[in-house]
C-alpha cells in the first residue's frame, strides 16, 4: 500500500504558475513510476505526465508539453508538478498517482491521491 497527498493547488490568473506536491508514505516511493491526472467539470478524468522510477524519463500530454515539468525527489518521497503559463482550460482537479510502468491510462496506476483543485481565471 502506497497512500498519495496532493497540495498546492489554487486560484490563480492565465499566465501565472502554480507548484502541485505529492507526498507518498507507506511503501517504497521509489519502486513506483509515478503520474499527474487532471479531471476537469463534466470531463473524464485525463493524463497530464508521469516519470518512472529514476526520474529519469518523463512523458506528457501534448496540451502541456513545453509549460508543464514533472520532477521527483525520491529522498523526499515527493513528486512535483511545475505548471507555468496556466491558462483556464487547466482549470481541473489534479490526481497524482503510482503505478508499477509508464502508463497514460488510468487502469495504469494502482494508487490515487485525493486530489487538489486548480483554477486558472481568465
Amino acid at each position: 500500500q502506497v497512500q498519495l497527498v496532493e497540495s498546492g493547488g489554487g486560484l490563480v490568473q492565465a499566465g501565472d504558475s502554480l507548484r502541485l506536491s505529492c507526498a507518498a508514505s507507506g511503501h517504497t516511493f521509489s519502486s513506483f513510476n509515478m503520474g499527474w491526472f487532471r479531471q476537469a467539470p463534466g470531463k473524464e478524468r485525463e493524463f497530464v505526465a508521469d516519470i518512472n522510477r529514476s526520474g529519469s524519463n518523463t512523458y506528457y500530454t501534448d496540451s502541456v508539453k513545453g509549460r508543464f515539468t514533472i520532477s521527483r525527489d525520491n529522498a523526499k518521497n515527493t513528486m512535483y508538478l511545475q505548471m507555468n503559463s496556466l491558462k483556464p482550460e487547466d482549470t481541473a482537479v489534479y490526481y497524482c498517482a503510482a503505478g508499477k510502468v509508464h502508463s497514460v491510462m488510468r487502469p495504469g496506476y494502482n494508487y490515487w491521491g485525493q486530489g487538489t483543485q486548480v483554477t486558472v481565471s481568465s
